[in-house]
C-alpha cells in the first residue's frame, strides 16, 4: 500500500526500506507526530553477540532516537529461559542464569555504539524481561493474562502452523514462548507507556498478540510495525557468510573481517544496503547503488566503511580499508589482517598447513582445509598450497605468513615470544 507519511520517522521508515507492515499507519502516524513515543524492541540472549541479522532493527531503533522518540532495548532474560520457537525446525537449547547474563552483558556493548541511554524523555532505556517474568505466580498469570488466548488463534499463527505442518514436535514450553511476548508488550506499556513494538515481520503474530492484550486488560491503543526479512540479492539470509555469523562484537569478528563483510557485497544490493545500514541521504544511496563496473567497488568501499564506522569508529573503518587496499591492491600483507599468533610450545617440530588453516579462521574443519586446497583455493604468502601433508616449522614462522582461502578472505599466523 502507498501511506504518505506526517512524521518524521514514519516517512524515514517507508523512503529507506525498512517498513514491511504496520497493525495502524494512521494511528500510530498520529502519535508519532503527536508526541514521543516509546517503542521497543526484544532481544533473546541466545549467544554473546548480537549478529548482521540483528542490525537492520538496531539501525531502526537509531532512527527512532534521531527523529525524537524513545527506544526501548529489552534484553529477554526471562524469554530465553523458553526459546523463541518462530520458524524453526528444532527446540533451541536451554540456557541457565549465568550465560544468560553474560550473553546480555555481550549484546550491551554493541547497543551503546548506536543509541544513546539516559533519563531523558528520548533517552534510550535498556530492561530485562526477567524483571517482571520471573516473579510471576503461574495460577494467578493463567488466569489474568491466560484466559485472554485463543488456541484455535496460537495454532494459526504461520511460525507454529509451519512447525505442525512439518510434523515437527512444538513442546509446550515454546508454546507459551508468544504468551510471554504478549505479556512484555503489556507490562512495558503499564510501567513504561510504551506505545509500539518493532521487529522482523517474522514476529507479526506475537506482536498483534500483544495488542490485543493490552487492548483486553489495560484498554489501551498501542501499535506494531515490522521489518522485512532481508535476503541477498542471491537468495541467502542476509548476515550468512561464508564462515558463519557475522557477529558484531570485535571479540568475535574482528573490524577488519567485519569491513570485509560489506565490502562483498553484491553488486545489486548495494543501492538497498546503504538505505538500510547507513545514514548517507537516500538520493546518494541511489546514486552510488547505481553505479556500474569498477566504480561499484567504490560504493562498496563506502558502504563498509560507513557501516564500520558506525560500529567500531572511525579509525577502525580505515584501518580495515587500508589493510585491504596492501592486501588486494598491492599483494602486501596489511596490518589489520586477523592474526593468528602462536607460541614455540604450539609449534613444537611442526605444523601442519591443514591446522593452520582452521585455526586461522580460514575453514571449519580439517576436511574443509583440505578440500580448500585440492581445490586451489588455498594460498601461502600468495603462492598457491598444493600439498595438504605441508608442514610449517618455527624458523619458516620467523616472521609471519599470510595465509588465504579464495581471493578474499586472508589471515596472518605468527610465533609470539
Amino acid at each position: 500500500m502507498t501511506y504518505h507519511a506526517k512524521s518524521d520517522f514514519m516517512a524515514t521508515m517507508i523512503e529507506r526500506g525498512y517498513l514491511a507492515d504496520c497493525t495502524d499507519y494512521q494511528g500510530l502516524d498520529d502519535a508519532l507526530s503527536a508526541g514521543v513515543v516509546p517503542t521497543y524492541i526484544g532481544y533473546d540472549a541466545t549467544a554473546q553477540s548480537l549478529h548482521v541479522g540483528h542490525l537492520l532493527n538496531i539501525m531502526m531503533l537509531r532512527w527512532l532516537q534521531k527523529t525524537g522518540h524513545k527506544p526501548i532495548t529489552l534484553m529477554g532474560g526471562g524469554t530465553t529461559k523458553v526459546g523463541d520457537p518462530s520458524f524453526r525446525s528444532d527446540e533451541r537449547p536451554l540456557l541457565g542464569p549465568e550465560q544468560i547474563d553474560s550473553n546480555i552483558r555481550g549484546m550491551q556493548q554493541v547497543f551503546a555504539r548506536y543509541l544513546s541511554y539516559g533519563d531523558g524523555a528520548t533517552d534510550a532505556l535498556m530492561l530485562n524481561n526477567a524483571e517482571w517474568l520471573d516473579g510471576l505466580n503461574y495460577l494467578e498469570f493463567l488466569r489474568d493474562i491466560g484466559r485472554h488466548f485463543s488456541v484455535n488463534r496460537m495454532l494459526s499463527f504461520e511460525s507454529v502452523k509451519s512447525r505442525l505442518d512439518r510434523e515437527q514436535s512444538l513442546s509446550f514450553l515454546e508454546f507459551n514462548y508468544m504468551i510471554l511476548q504478549a505479556y512484555d508488550f503489556l507490562e512495558l506499556n503499564r510501567r513504561y507507556g510504551c506505545l509500539l513494538q518493532m521487529g522482523g515481520s517474522d514476529q507479526w503474530g506475537n506482536i498483534v498478540n500483544g495488542i490485543d492484550l493490552t487492548r483486553r486488560v489495560l484498554d489501551h491503543e498501542i501499535y506494531g510495525l515490522t521489518s522485512p526479512l532481508l535476503e541477498t540479492a542471491d537468495g541467502r539470509k542476509m548476515g550468512k557468510s561464508a564462515d558463519g555469523a557475522v557477529w558484531l562484537n570485535a571479540d568475535m569478528r574482528s573490524p577488519y573481517e567485519f569491513w570485509q563483510f560489506w565490502r562483498n557485497t553484491m553488486d545489486a544490493d548495494v543501492g538497498r544496503f546503504l538505505k538500510l545500514y547507513t545514514e548517507l541521504p537516500v538520493d546518494e544511496c541511489e546514486r552510488l547503488g547505481a553505479l556500474a563496473g569498477a566504480e561499484i567497488n567504490e560504493a562498496k568501499i563506502i558502504l563498509a566503511n560507513e557501516v564500520t564506522t558506525l560500529l567500531h569508529g572511525a579509525e577502525a573503518a580505515q584501518a580495515a580499508e587500508a589493510t585491504a587496499r596492501e592486501v588486494f591492491e598491492k599483494g602486501g600483507v596489511g596490518d589489520d589482517l586477523p592474526t593468528l599468533e602462536l607460541s614455540r610450545e604450539d609449534v613444537g617440530d611442526g605444523i601442519s598447513i591443514v591446522q593452520l588453516i582452521v585455526k586461522s579462521g580460514l575453514a571449519g574443519s580439517g576436511k574443509e582445509a583440505k578440500r580448500l586446497i585440492a581445490e586451489n583455493g588455498a594460498k601461502m604468502d600468495d603462492q598457491p598450497l598444493t600439498d595438504a601433508g605441508l608442514m610449517v616449522d618455527a624458523q619458516a614462522l620467523a616472521s609471519p605468513i599470510k595465509l588465504s582461502a579464495g581471493k578474499k578472505r586472508h589471515a596472518l599466523v605468527k610465533i609470539t615470544g
